[in-house]
């Protein structure tokens, strides 16, 4: 395992090159951005060994009955596909809100009437699929959106995300700050929606359901949050189809004091499984979806 000091190195050196290539990215016509992605996608298939093994072994463990070289070839278009969804979130700082929606076909908009109209909020819940900062834009074009941040070992990091989504209207809470709770709490007394990605395995109270016929462990806390506040629970999805971007938007899980958080935390991780099965290729399989931590930071569903 990298050092704190290794990570943060890291980290800086992983800035300032976004930095020179979000320059010469946002100068690009789109198509060619995303040519470059392609591009830069390949060699990372190529270089990053360990996480190519890691994603052909995830991906084993959910497709069991597909040929190997089919999981070869859907990991290899894994790495394309991020390479892609790179150049597309640099290239969208050059956009404002009205054209990203002329960008993005929407399903499902509808079921947020109530937010857009009412000044009433939901927690908005999504994974690593698709282009995951193109959803929050478009998403953030259309209601009021708060996303839940993961803090990074390199401050740079951190403000370089943070404006990113900024520059979209996307206001921002630091997973982990002392008031982070508080700041939850108010997203959703001022209306509007308040993002989790829930399909990795991290460090926070988690409790084990099904992903892909396995238990593994999901973070439980947006549930027992959404629950709490008596707010309802809409999964949101993107997929890229050639050249254009298709968000979903599905019907709301309606939520009541009482209802059991690992039963909803399930819902929310059948319907990101749904999705990665739709698009496979779009899911980041290297991530060790699988892995146990400490007993003192996991929830055991019974």
């Amino acid at each position: 395992m990298a050092s704190p000091k290794l990570r943060a190195f890291r980290g800086r050196a992983i800035y300032r090159a976004l930095r020179v290539v979000s320059f010469v990215v946002q100068r690009l016509p789109l198509p060619v951005a995303r040519a470059g992605g392609v591009l830069l996608g390949q060699l990372a298939w190529l270089v990053v060994r360990r996480y190519r093994r890691r994603a052909l072994a995830n991906i084993a463990i959910a497709f069991p009955d597909w040929p190997a070289g089919r999981r070869r070839t859907t990991i290899r278009k894994m790495f394309r596909h991020l390479g892609v969804s790179l150049a597309e979130t640099l290239w969208l700082l050059r956009i404002d809100r009205e054209r990203i929606r002329e960008m993005t076909s929407y399903e499902g908009l509808e079921n947020f009437d109530g937010i857009a109209r009412g000044g009433r909020a939901a927690v908005a819940i999504s994974g690593h699929c698709g282009n995951w900062e193109w959803v929050a834009q478009a998403i953030a074009a259309v209601v009021p959106l708060t996303t839940l941040h993961r803090e990074r070992d390199d401050p740079q990091m951190n403000r370089f995300i943070t404006e990113v989504r900024a520059h979209a209207g996307i206001a921002t809470i630091d997973r982990g700050s002392t008031g982070s709770a508080r700041e939850m709490i108010r997203a959703l007394r001022d209306g509007g929606l308040l993002s989790f990605l829930v399909d990795q395995n991290i460090r926070a109270e988690s409790v084990k359901v099904p992903f892909f016929g396995r238990p593994a462990l999901t973070p439980i806390g947006p549930a027992k949050l959404a629950i709490r506040a008596g707010v309802p629970v809409i999964c949101i999805f993107i997929e890229r189809r050639g050249g254009r971007q298709f968000v979903r938007i599905e019907e709301p899980m309606a939520t009541s004091k009482g209802d059991d958080p690992v039963a909803l935390t399930a819902r929310m991780t059948a319907a990101i499984e749904a999705q990665i099965r739709r698009a496979p290729e779009q899911w980041v399989w290297f991530h060790d979806r699988w892995r146990e931590r400490p007993a003192w930071d996991v929830t055991q569903s019974s």
